[in-house]
């Protein structure tokens, strides 16, 4: 039988229709007041969507992963115990390392002995900027690895810690000069755009958006002033609880990267590479950060990460320990290879909801975008406190929903396991510390949801 002819056989249903059924099955209530909430962002979310709704979209997601990989962290200790795990991690699965350097003086070639670094992405964190002395090691380095991420984000460290750290010219020359070194290699990624630093304080999920491109902007201004037609680039993503809306953002940044490198005429090598967002982890019931983790992992997977990277479900007051890792990796090989997520590109290609969300995250976050241009760029923004003023909006709106039980995190604000004691068991500092010294911008601060909550119950303990 023929299966064309087969659907022939049934009537279509406009939207309309639906809306009209689904009215009569309310009895009374109101379809609007019912059905539809709002998101921070602004954006009315429908109980059903339609090809009707995709019948003005125009919008095609490029360069999505024929298949992503397992990353795993590691903060690098001792030389001798860091070979080991390294070697450890990647027998267990792990498929990309990011590796936390917290000095020039590391010496890379034993970090990596007997590691074939040839079939290993690799990802540096420089706690350090790499200096003249350092930068030698790390063209030796390149020489055999996969793929080498710098992760040099002069901008981002700006933002964070509210200072550079030598002054603007000198950080930026730096990393413009490891660019034009460098151009048009493609294996070679130096730089980096963290905006999941802006989700992890409190960005709604338009404002990461609209910061991030602000913040990669800054970089195309000086990369076309050096005359480079092709380079690297990273984007470090925070994902949130959002399923839908996570998804959405991640494919609504590849297609405004797209449009934006597309304006300055540069080829770009992209890689974006997910982390769980930290905001909605949480001390008390912590199991529970399984669950969240899990689901943000998969919204990063749909959502077309290049690497996605778990955090430990621990990880806030328990140091680096094995059996966290082993945990937060093997939420990610299930993902993979028993629930065979690495099977399908672009898998959330053709979604009425989805595809109708890429569009409008798009929409609002190119709008913002243009206003902060307009206003003299993402840098001018910061040292006007703008960014910052913003964020601490968004921040204190969501915090308000969590704080009257609007947004649940269960075993937290909600279904509290009153037995539950965590005194005992915190290694490390689980909540937002502040530094006294003068800074030339306020910081941008990461903080989580949960904290003066968590603080309440510890004194009560």
């Amino acid at each position: 039988m023929n299966s064309n002819k087969l659907f022939e056989e049934f009537p279509k249903v406009s939207a309309k229709a639906w809306k009209q059924q689904i009215q009569a099955g309310l009895r009374g209530a109101d379809y609007n007041e019912s059905l539809l909430w709002g998101s921070p962002e602004g954006i009315v979310v429908k109980p059903f969507y339609s090809l009707e709704d995709l019948e003005d979209l125009n919008i095609t997601v490029s360069s999505a992963p024929e298949e992503w990989k397992v990353g795993q962290e590691i903060q690098l200790d001792a030389i001798s115990t860091a070979n080991e795990k390294i070697k450890d991690t990647l027998n267990r699965g792990a498929e990309s390392l990011l590796i936390n350097i917290p000095s020039q003086q590391v010496e890379l070639e034993g970090l990596f002995t007997g590691v074939d670094l040839t079939r290993i992405p690799l990802h540096l964190n420089f706690e350090e900027y790499p200096g003249e002395s350092f930068i030698p090691k790390l063209e030796a380095l390149q020489l055999k690895v996969a793929s080498l991420y710098l992760g040099l984000d002069p901008v981002g460290q700006f933002a964070r810690q509210g200072s550079w750290r030598g002054s603007q010219d000198e950080d930026l020359s730096l990393a413009m000069d490891i660019c034009k070194k460098h151009s048009g290699n493609e294996k070679y990624f130096p730089l980096n755009v963290d905006i999941g630093l802006y989700q992890n304080a409190g960005a709604n999920t338009v404002q990461q958006l609209a910061y991030g491109m602000a913040h990669a902007n800054e970089y195309l201004q000086l990369l076309d002033d050096l005359g480079l037609d092709t380079i690297g680039i990273s984007f470090k993503v925070a994902i949130g609880g959002n399923y839908f809306f996570e998804i959405a953002k991640l494919r609504a940044l590849r297609l405004l990267w797209s449009k934006l490198s597309e304006a300055y005429g540069i080829k770009v090598n992209f890689h974006l590479i997910a982390f769980p967002s930290k905001r909605n982890k949480v001390l008390y019931d912590y199991n529970t950060n399984l669950l969240r983790t899990s689901i943000e992992c998969l919204s990063a997977i749909v959502g077309g990460a290049d690497t996605i990277c778990n955090l430990p479900y621990d990880g806030l007051y328990h140091e680096d320990n094995e059996f966290a890792d082993r945990l937060a990796r093997n939420q990610l090989l299930i993902l993979k290879h028993e629930s065979y997520l690495d099977k399908v590109a672009n898998p959330a290609d053709g979604s009425y909801y989805i595809e109708t969300l890429t569009r409008q995250l798009s929409e609002k976050a190119l709008d913002l975008f243009k206003k902060l241009e307009k206003g003299g760029g993402f840098l001018r923004q910061l040292k006007d406190h703008q960014i910052q003023k913003k964020i601490r909006e968004s921040a204190a709106k969501e915090q308000e929903a969590f704080d009257n039980s609007a947004e649940i995190l269960v075993g937290t604000n909600k279904y509290q396991n009153p037995a539950d004691r965590m005194k005992s068991e915190i290694k490390r500092d689980p909540f937002l510390k502040t530094d006294r010294r003068k800074t030339s911008i306020e910081p941008v601060l990461e903080r989580r949801l949960s904290e003066e909550t968590e603080k309440k119950r510890l004194s009560h303990e």
